[in-house]
């Protein structure tokens, strides 16, 4: 079974846009988790909202704490961290045998003006990602 983590600051929009993704477009046997560096009270209702617009439905569970996935010695095949440059000195690195990759994907609330900008960042980083995703789970396939 192929296993990955989406890792991103707070676990509560990235991470989970990456793990609703991975979970829609990768074949059967494939699962993803998702975690937070410093995780946040739930999902962000702009990330729910904008997955929901493509028929995706973001689960409301808090998010998981990395260091608790990684103190809890859960093996994944690869590791992703979804973090801008901003906010990469962050996120963490797994030494091991696990594969790691970074994906700089933007925080989109790092920048928004205004509530439409920053519907349209939401936007933005899910078609982002859902391009990066295909391209992962073309990977794993290969």
């Amino acid at each position: 079974m192929t296993r990955v983590l989406f890792v991103s600051l707070k676990g509560t929009a990235r991470s989970r846009i990456a793990r609703a993704w991975f979970e829609h477009l990768c074949p059967r046997g494939f699962t993803a988790a998702s975690a937070g560096i410093r995780p946040g009270a739930a999902v962000d209702p702009l990330a729910a909202q904008v997955m929901a617009e493509v028929g995706i439905v973001l689960e409301d569970e808090k998010p998981l704490s990395v260091y608790d996935i990684y103190r809890s010695r859960e093996v994944f095949s690869r590791v992703v961290t979804v973090c801008s440059s901003a906010d990469a000195r962050e996120c963490p690195v797994f030494l091991g045998l696990v594969r790691q990759e970074h994906w700089a994907v933007k925080d989109p609330r790092a920048h928004a003006a205004t509530d439409t900008k920053l519907l349209e960042g939401f936007r933005r980083i899910r078609d982002e990602i859902r391009e990066l995703v295909a391209g992962l789970c073309d990977a794993l396939q290969g």
